[in-house]
């Protein structure tokens, strides 16, 4: 087993420095990023250094600068050791998906829940995934499932333009169409009632947006998928709360449906949690 990097560092640390370290980071392909804590800055560079020592295959390590922000979710990265870079691609699932990791929102922690989407998903279906980012949900359903047909629709131009290379070198561009552009603005303009399934991954829009999740569905109506960030102090239990949200919002629209599955995906933060909801609707009413 991989020694944890507080182990690594603990002969090039004091131990009132060593309990400051992140013992977790992200690698996404040869890229790694570490979140340095404001009391620990004088350490970035033994860090960085303990880490590209540790996993060869690493090329740069990176920190955030500042805070995700924004409708595209980026944040700025600084530089902490090896190549001057934000670009790299990921492998997922037998896909590769060019990224650059401060111009697009990637997280490498969500591949799981990807898979577990593509599963869902069955051969012949049409998906609108509204938030596609780079193209991963998109693109491993294409490849999982037979004569599926995926809208993938992004705000984001740099994203847009990485699904686009992400499409050709998977060889998905007969099943996968990156849309560029706001996706109220696209469903509305152009995909009303024709999905099976839509994904909602932006959970910081997810609610504003969920009647234009609607209105892509198929007149018989289909499956949404749901993700929701959600702080539960305490004994609050997020998956109810992220439910009791939803069916306020469905209920007041006049739609019929069920929570088939609802669960907390992972925690992000003290009292925070990111939550999806797999919603069946069953019947839409007539304004959609």
């Amino acid at each position: 087993m991989k020694k944890r990097l507080r182990d690594k560092l603990s002969e090039a640390l004091p131990s009132d420095e060593l309990s400051k370290v992140y013992n977790s980071f992200d690698v996404i392909g040869d890229i790694a990023i570490i979140k340095i804590p404001k009391s620990n800055l004088a350490n970035e560079g033994a860090i960085a250094k303990q880490i590209m020592a540790s996993q060869k295959n690493i090329k740069t390590v990176l920190t955030p600068a500042t805070r995700i922000t924004g409708d595209f979710r980026v944040r700025a990265l600084k530089l902490l050791a090896g190549e001057n870079k934000t670009i790299t691609t990921q492998k997922e699932s037998g896909c590769s998906f060019k990224v650059d990791v401060e111009k697009c929102y990637f997280s490498p922690r969500l591949s799981g829940e990807h898979r577990r989407i593509a599963n869902l998903v069955k051969g012949g279906e049409t998906v609108v995934n509204m938030f596609a980012g780079v193209g991963c949900f998109s693109i491993l359903i294409a490849k999982t499932q037979s004569k599926t047909k995926v809208y993938s629709i992004d705000v984001n131009p740099v994203a847009v333009g990485c699904m686009e290379e992400n499409v050709k070198v998977n060889q998905v561009k007969e099943c996968v169409f990156p849309l560029f552009g706001d996706s109220k603005d696209i469903i509305q303009a152009l995909l009303q009632g024709v999905a099976d399934r839509v994904l909602m991954p932006l959970p910081e829009k997810a609610l504003e947006y969920l009647p234009y999740a609607l209105m892509a569905l198929k007149k018989t109506g289909g499956w949404i998928h749901y993700y929701d960030f959600q702080h539960a102090p305490g004994k609050e239990d997020p998956v109810e709360k992220t439910k009791l949200k939803v069916a306020e919002k469905l209920d007041c629209m006049g739609v019929r449906y069920v929570f088939a599955n609802a669960r907390v995906m992972r925690p992000t933060g003290p009292n925070w949690y990111q939550t999806v909801l797999d919603i069946q609707v069953t019947a839409l009413p007539s304004k959609f």
